[in-house]
């Protein structure tokens, strides 16, 4: 079951809203962050802090008040129960949290809505850049209201890349260290922002040819899949399988390019 086009355009226009007043939240806590304001989660690479809650909080409030009858799983607090075919958002307040607290501009806020296993509508906003990535189902991909399309790159050879790593690293039966090993040797260039949202909003804008990543969570890639699969790029798990968005992994890239990857890369 999806969502009716009427009803897509209104939980469009809702989550952009909700990403751009997230966005200004962050950006009074920007440059503010005390060490009282930060704790570690899984590790000591894995931070949370008073602006993540801070930004959640708002996008819940603002998310249940329009549509009360929707779930919402969210990185840090709000989980609510599975219920099938209750569409559901996936909210990460600050994808990029390590990249914030060092004052790196590189980070964004992700909201994505599904029912059951569909994307419906994503919504990727990053303040350093002043730009919002946006897709509803069917209705293509844009940033700040203009159409974007993935890269024409066919080859490895002439692509560029982006990946990233657990938390846990060194901890897990497979880290991505060996797959970024074996792809950088293939490739024109590697990068590693440390957002996977935005990572994945850069392929659908052309400005990056791939993005793959293990041992992910739904928050990270709801919106961003979403936005490359409507931009024309070609979104699965590591082993093409379509669970990319419970499955821990992603590959996101135009079809060229993905059918290389999917043939090379090794999952967790």
């Amino acid at each position: 079951m999806d969502l009716a086009a009427d009803e897509l355009e209104r939980a469009l226009g809702v989550a952009r809203t909700a990403a751009l007043e997230g966005g200004a939240i962050l950006a009074e806590h920007l440059g503010n962050i005390e060490a009282a304001d930060i704790r570690r989660k899984s590790s000591a690479r894995d931070l949370v802090t008073a602006a993540d809650v801070a930004v959640e909080r708002h996008l819940v409030a603002l998310l249940r008040g329009h549509f009360p009858g929707h779930a919402i799983e969210a990185e840090e607090e709000a989980k609510d129960a599975p219920a099938p075919g209750v569409p559901r958002w996936f909210l990460d307040p600050l994808d990029g949290t390590v990249n914030f607290v060092h004052g790196l501009p590189a980070y964004c806020v992700s909201i994505g809505l599904w029912i059951d296993a569909r994307p419906q509508v994503g919504v990727v906003h990053v303040p350093p850049l002043a730009e919002t990535f946006t897709a509803a189902r069917g209705m293509g991909a844009a940033c700040n209201g203009r159409p974007i399309h993935v890269s024409a790159a066919a080859t490895l050879g002439e692509a560029l890349l982006a990946t990233g790593f657990p938390y846990r690293l060194g901890e897990l039966a497979n880290d991505n260290l060996g797959n970024f090993a074996a792809i950088s040797r293939r490739v024109r260039g590697m990068r590693r922002f440390g957002s996977a949202a935005l990572d994945l909003c850069l392929v659908a804008a052309g400005r990056l040819d791939g993005f793959w990543e293990l041992h992910l969570e739904p928050h990270d890639v709801s919106a961003g899949g979403l936005i490359v699969a409507e931009a024309g790029g070609r979104v699965t798990a590591v082993g093409g399988g379509p669970q990319w968005l419970r499955g821990r992994s992603i590959v996101a890239a135009p079809a060229p390019i993905h059918a290389a990857l999917i043939a090379l890369l090794e999952g967790p």
